[in-house]
């Protein structure tokens, strides 16, 4: 081992000159997974008012891509690659999550409700005249917002020990109709007052959850809200949420929303007190992606009966099959005992597709983004890969200002019966979440959040963002080696100089390393970190701060 002489504040020292850690064991992102945080920083950056990239196909953003969707699984994502993969990035991640909630609180996001509240015979086919409308869209139903809003701030509490959206009057909207009305209008909350409202709805429905739509009840949109409570109980030292599980699980078994086997219905019709059938498996993918948080066992035991169809390996490789195409191959293998494997049954599906058209719903489904979100919490990871193989394929992967999407793409097949169908749900977030996550990782951040005494004793890195041109492929702080490793490099590859503050190590003597040579020495006293500063061009930059 080579060595060097040094002064410090506490003495004379004698320095390795190589870092105490071989980078090489710790993982790093790869380009794709680089990319799509990146892309989440452009499209979140973008001036307000505008939504370039985020287009949806509904005009009144009643679909399953809408901005809140897109938005929301940016979130998720952005917390799963700082909690598994980059846990010292503290400052990055917390800059772009507090922008993502930023746009979710836009009326952009959020006006859609005053509309939606008067109701519809679509969902409440009993419904005889249009309900009084309301603009405030956390006050009642509107799950499919207020739920995932509910999460992404438990999220940013929670990762980031940080009460900015649990202050009274944090989370507010602005109802300001520029010609409609007799003026501007607030509705506010905060995180736990949110909570309240969502949960005192559950009690008032039985517990089998919140409306998305007036009268009907999802379950995936009610997994996020529940997910929120449980990282607020690991703040507050409740246990919430058990109590609310026991009423819940038991809610939706009683009414049929959970089975031994097949899809989760469609919905729960509160007025006509029934549970609707499945027309889709996109939901019930969704939902598991985030209930095998509380609900594993169930989740893995009803997996098999539940992508048949959607999910085919006829040759070696799966493949997701459009909604129509795979409830005619349902209907084969269900009803006509037809080989599940065969590629005799995919063609009879494809050929019969037509009769299971959706009449009422102009849209295609919204497949991608549910099932790879599935797959990568599942571990299922020949499944996922044969996916996102494809999707590299056929679905005309992206880059632009060095991120990563999929464009919209409205075709369902290609010639040769490719489904190249894509919407902006997917390819701006939910295929980079399941590249980004890992098995099991919503369950891990179920099972142990990151609490105010984990986060103090954890070294962390300040002063740096995706705003700052560089992508961060490493970055984690390792206890046992009292050494983090960071790994940087400059998205347009024209070399920059970036300078940061390595936070909250203890007091002591600590050697800097940048691409495996010694830098610097320096002396952490109480309220000091250690600030580095490198140049960040084309190649990877590889930094290491050590204990001496």
């Amino acid at each position: 081992m080579t060595t060097t002489t040094t002064t410090t504040a506490t003495g004379t020292l004698t320095v390795s000159t190589h870092p105490p850690v071989e980078i090489s064991k710790y993982p790093k992102l790869d380009a794709s997974q680089a990319g799509h945080l990146r892309h989440f920083h452009n499209l979140v950056s973008q001036p307000d008012g505008e939504w370039h990239h985020f287009g949806t196909l509904e005009a009144q953003q009643e679909w399953d891509d809408a901005y809140r969707y897109q938005l929301a699984t940016m979130a998720y994502a952005t917390g799963v690659a700082h909690y598994h993969r980059l846990p010292a990035m503290r400052s990055a991640f917390k800059a772009l999550l507090r922008r993502i909630i930023h746009k979710m609180l836009r009326r952009e996001v959020w006006g859609y409700w005053f509309n939606t509240s008067h109701g519809g015979n679509l969902l409440d086919p009993d419904l005889k005249e249009l309900r009084k409308p309301w603009a405030d869209p956390v006050i009642k139903e509107n799950i499919m917002y207020s739920g995932h809003l509910l999460l992404m701030t438990s999220l940013y509490a929670m990762l980031f020990d940080d009460d900015e959206f649990e202050k009274e009057g944090s989370l507010t909207f602005h109802w300001s109709p520029l010609f409609w009305g007799l003026g501007r209008e607030d509705f506010t909350y905060d995180n736990r007052s949110l909570q309240e409202v969502i949960f005192q709805q559950m009690e008032e429905n039985d517990w089998v959850g919140v409306c998305c739509e007036p009268n009907a009840v999802f379950v995936v949109c009610n997994q996020f809200p529940i997910i929120a409570m449980r990282y607020n109980d690991s703040r507050d030292g409740t246990n919430n949420v058990n109590e609310v599980l026991k009423k819940y699980e038991a809610s939706l078994i009683r009414k049929g929303m959970i089975t031994d086997s097949g899809l989760y219905p469609s919905f729960f019709a509160l007025k006509q007190r029934q549970a609707i059938p499945a027309r889709q498996g996109a939901h019930t993918a969704w939902a598991n992606a985030y209930m095998n948080t509380w609900n594993s066992e169930k989740v893995h035991s009803l997996y098999d009966s539940q992508v048949l169809g959607f999910l085919t390996n006829v040759d070696g490789k799966t493949r997701l099959q459009p909604t129509r195409v795979a409830l005619g191959f349902r209907k084969l293998v269900l009803e006509h005992r037809e080989d599940p494997q065969s590629p005799e049954t995919l063609r009879r599906a494809r050929e019969i597709s037509s009769q299971f058209t959706n009449p009422v719903f102009p849209f295609e489904t919204i497949s991608w983004n549910c099932f790879t979100q599935m797959l990568s919490e599942l571990g299922k990871e020949k499944e996922l890969n044969d996916l996102l193989e494809y999707i590299d394929s056929h679905l005309n992967p992206t880059w632009e200002n060095g991120g990563l999407f999929y464009p919209r793409n409205d075709e369902l097949f290609d010639e040769e019966h490719h489904m190249i169908h894509m919407e902006p749900h997917s390819g701006n977030s939910g295929i980079g979440y399941s590249r980004l996550n890992v098995k099991d990782g919503q369950k891990k951040m179920w099972e142990q959040p990151w609490t105010h005494e984990i986060l103090a004793q954890r070294p962390w890195v300040d002063e740096l963002t995706f705003a700052d041109g560089v992508d961060f492929l490493r970055g984690i702080w390792d206890n046992e080696a009292r050494a983090i490793v960071v790994t940087l490099q400059s998205w347009t590859g024209n070399p920059r100089e970036v300078t940061f503050t390595v936070k909250n190590l203890p007091q002591g003597d600590w050697a800097v390393y940048v691409n495996g040579a010694l830098k610097q020495t320096t002396t952490v006293r109480e309220t000091e970190g250690v600030g580095v500063t490198v140049n960040v061009g084309q190649g990877e930059v590889d930094i290491v701060v050590g204990s001496l």
